[in-house]
């Protein structure tokens, strides 16, 4: 944590989380400033849509061969924008640095460069939407147990077993899930 903010930090949705939209979550904050926070979740996949698939749909020709990368439910806010999380070795004029290794790209051109490998990030995920949140919002949220916190690594952010993210950031930071609590108190 930087300056007393996330960015660059992994939020892991504790059980009961109010909103169904965030049960099992792992967000990767993407900025973060006394004014607001923004996150993009890692671990949703959208039902049988494919990188491939989506840039076909956005008239953007590959020429290269892409693998089948499931595009990711980034959150429930702009869902019909993309972002491209991916490494820092590609830094386009509108890259914001996320963290240690990770930026964060939301134009047509990086979606091309990915498609050619012209300068392309070593790796990097697509999601639609993002999640946000107003001033002091986050640390109020995190402050009542909504989320615990660890630190990102390229695996839990770009790894492709979506299912288990959730558990192993959990892990990360030795918290197993079967012992935690639905219910947050105080001491």
């Amino acid at each position: 944590m930087q300056g007393g903010f996330f960015s660059g930090q992994l939020l892991i949705a504790m059980p009961g989380i109010s909103d169904p939209r965030f049960e099992r979550a792992l967000i990767l904050i993407c900025a973060h400033d006394e004014q607001h926070a923004m996150g993009v979740a890692v671990n949703r996949p959208v039902d049988g849509l494919t990188f491939p698939v989506l840039l076909e749909r956005l008239e953007i020709k590959a020429t290269i061969t892409l693998p089948p990368d499931l595009v990711l439910m980034g959150g429930p806010v702009e869902r019909e924008r993309g972002f491209v999380v991916h490494t820092d070795d590609y830094q386009g004029e509108h890259t914001l640095e996320v963290g240690e290794g990770l930026a964060l790209t939301a134009t047509r051109e990086v979606l091309e460069i990915i498609a050619s490998h012209n300068q392309s990030p070593r790796r990097s995920l697509l999601a639609l939407g993002y999640a946000g949140w107003g001033a002091g919002q986050l640390e109020s949220e995190i402050k009542e147990n909504v989320w615990l916190t660890c630190e990102a690594d390229e695996t839990l952010v770009f790894g492709g077993d979506y299912e288990t993210k959730w558990v192993r950031a959990l892990a990360k930071i030795g918290v197993d899930p079967d012992r935690l609590s639905l219910f947050a108190g105080r001491a």
